[in-house]
């Protein structure tokens, strides 16, 4: 029996062209951008976020009228929700650092966008209905010595400031998501 034994020569794989722009660059990860889950300006940016929502919490809860009023029970549980988020968060951020890893993960990323986005939504809802009640209070009806008018105002400023050092991790988390 005669078989043929085929003779394997080996080939050299096919050089690219050079191109002038760089077309055919291989894609490289984003970089990491302060602010990003993961980073030292993350974590700043949770801890600030956690302390204006404790603060608004605490502030507002501090006033024995607050439960008549839908729009300060709404910026209760508001600022709660955001401070828990925000808490937990800030110590996966705390862990990220110490362990030196990075949350580069789609559904780690998309996770923290869609939180980020509904916290700070509710937030910024919470915080714009409690304006608009305190604005009632104390200008339209001016009723403010029998009211707690300075802690209405000083709960609803630390409610805009906790969203706004929250949309910044919303916007960095939805980019990196969307850069994929």
């Amino acid at each position: 029996m005669n078989v043929s034994h085929p003779a394997v020569h080996p080939v050299e794989p096919p050089v690219p062209p050079l191109t002038a722009g760089g077309a055919n660059a291989p894609r490289a990860r984003m970089k990491e951008i302060q602010g990003m889950p993961g980073t030292i300006g993350g974590l700043v940016l949770r801890l600030s976020q956690f302390a204006f929502a404790a603060v608004a919490l605490s502030v507002m809860a501090s006033t024995s009228d607050f439960p008549s009023v839908t729009a300060f029970r709404y910026l209760v549980a508001a600022s709660s929700l955001q401070s828990l988020w925000s808490l937990s968060l800030a110590i996966l951020d705390i862990y990220a650092l110490l362990v030196g890893r990075c949350f580069q993960n789609y559904r780690v990323v998309c996770s923290f966008a869609v939180g980020d986005g509904v916290t700070s939504t509710l937030t910024l809802a919470a915080a714009c209905a409690s304006a608009g009640i305190t604005v009632l209070i104390g200008n339209d009806l001016g009723s403010c010595s029998q009211n707690h008018c300075i802690e209405f105002e000083t709960a609803t400023a630390m409610a805009f400031l906790s969203w706004f050092t929250a949309l910044p991790s919303f916007l960095l988390n939805f980019w990196s998501l969307a850069s994929r």
